[in-house]
């Protein structure tokens, strides 16, 4: 997995609010799945980690009015949404791979992020060490590297036409499997709770599996590209995907999306 790959995607200003919010019922899905599942707590700082446009921010915020509500992110245009989304929070622009907090929270929630950083056998060590005692770490991450929707952003990135430019992204496989979190956690917490669910997201409209994957893991490939190169890469890349995720007769997609789930508490 390569650094400045990372650090461009999670510091720079790739990600396109609009874009990413197209499929925002689809999106807040689990996110709410994953909130349902924090046990009672009364918390009084809350960090919403990789906050993106603050529409998970203001339901916390919401959830736990007397809080503090910190969401912190790495992109300016998400920042400026949410800024406008939760005006009773403070967002932070900042590298979440490196950011420290200068106090400790008692639940940190961090949803569809963890998947962009690497290492985490380390991560979710320091992430806890945020926590005060029986704080809470809740955390939902895509699993879908070996879904037709990843594995062809690779074949594609790979392959002669665009490994020159495309070739050095990285493949961010640096979700672990459940037994492998299980494995890490239980010693350094007093529950783990982990489960995984698949969800049939019924998408609409011209190569939506192509406007899904625009709005996340497909950002990383489109950034480097222009013009021609561009619209042929986009184009091979929605090919793919209409003979992975054909239409139904009625003219919907559906589209299997699994996430991994854990809620960690110390």
């Amino acid at each position: 997995m390569l650094a400045n790959d990372i650090a461009n995607t999670l510091n720079h200003d790739l990600w396109d609010a609009s874009q990413y919010l197209r499929f925002g019922d689809e999106r807040l899905r689990p996110a709410i799945d994953l909130l349902t599942h924090v046990p009672p707590l009364s918390p009084a700082r809350i960090l919403d980690l990789g906050c993106g446009a603050g529409n998970l921010t203001a339901i916390l915020k919401q959830r736990w009015p007397d809080a503090d509500v910190v969401g912190v992110d790495g992109s300016d245009s998400m920042l400026e949404k949410a800024r406008s989304e939760a005006p009773g929070c403070t967002f932070l622009q900042v590298d979440i791979g490196a950011w420290a907090p200068d106090a400790p929270f008692d639940l940190i929630y961090t949803n569809s992020t963890l998947q962009w950083l690497p290492d985490h056998q380390q991560l979710f060590g320091r992430l806890l060490s945020f926590l005060r005692p029986g704080g809470c770490l809740a955390v939902q991450m895509p699993v879908m590297h070996d879904a037709p929707l990843r594995l062809a952003q690779v074949q594609l990135a790979r392959s002669p036409a665009y490994r020159e430019v495309l070739g050095n992204v990285s493949e961010r496989r640096s979700v672990l499997t459940a037994q492998g979190y299980y494995d890490l956690l239980r010693p350094l917490a007093a529950t783990v709770d982990i489960w995984q669910t698949t969800y049939l997201h019924v998408l609409k409209g011209d190569d939506p599996v192509v406007q899904w994957a625009s709005g996340s893991s497909l950002r990383p490939y489109l950034e480097k590209l222009q013009g021609e190169r561009l619209a042929a890469f986009r184009g091979e890349y929605a090919q793919l995907m209409r003979q992975a995720y054909p239409p139904s007769a009625d003219g919907a997609t559906l589209l299997p999306f699994q996430r991994l789930f854990l809620v960690i508490t110390i």
